[in-house]
């Protein structure tokens, strides 16, 4: 079980300018959700980010508010959560594959995104997922944006050049 199994988690990034991370979720399940933004405002302001906050109604617009933001807003990452908990119905399959497909799609565009929306069987999964003293997913979201700055920065200006090379 993946419980027992100890995982290497990188030491969060340092900066050296100032970080404007958005958080974007969708409060559907709001105690989840309170817990997931609890640990990506703790690791935003661990590495010393200004942290802005955005709900939206559900984990299909998260990407979308992302996207805006890219496009009219000043951040440096994103950090994307929520909770969808599976159900009787195939709805749960659209919302995680699409969600899940759509932040992909940004971060290959060059937006820096943690995805911390949980995709769990029941409660008890997000609750323990949530949990800003247990596993943390909002935290860890926070950190993969984080992470993801750090590297955009360290390659900011660099360029391959185009042609032959002589």
């Amino acid at each position: 079980m993946a419980g027992s199994e100890t995982h290497y988690t990188l030491p969060l990034p340092v900066f050296d300018k100032p970080v404007k991370l958005m958080v974007v979720v969708a409060p559907y399940y709001k105690d989840i959700a309170d817990n997931l933004v609890a640990g990506a405002r703790a690791v935003g302001e661990a590495c010393g980010a200004e942290v802005d906050l955005i709900e939206v109604p559900g984990a299909l617009e998260v990407p979308t508010a992302i996207a805006m933001a890219e496009r009219l807003a000043e951040y440096d990452g994103y950090v994307a959560l929520g909770c969808v908990i599976r159900g009787e119905t195939t709805h749960y399959d659209t919302v995680c594959n699409d969600s899940s497909r759509a932040l992909s799609l940004l971060g290959l565009q060059g937006a820096c995104i943690g995805n911390g929306i949980l995709t769990v069987e029941n409660r008890a999964q997000a609750e323990v997922r949530a949990d800003p003293k247990g596993q943390n997913k909002g935290g860890g979201a926070a950190a993969a944006a984080l992470h993801l700055v750090a590297l955009s920065r360290k390659w900011a200006g660099k360029t391959k050049g185009i042609g032959f090379r002589a």
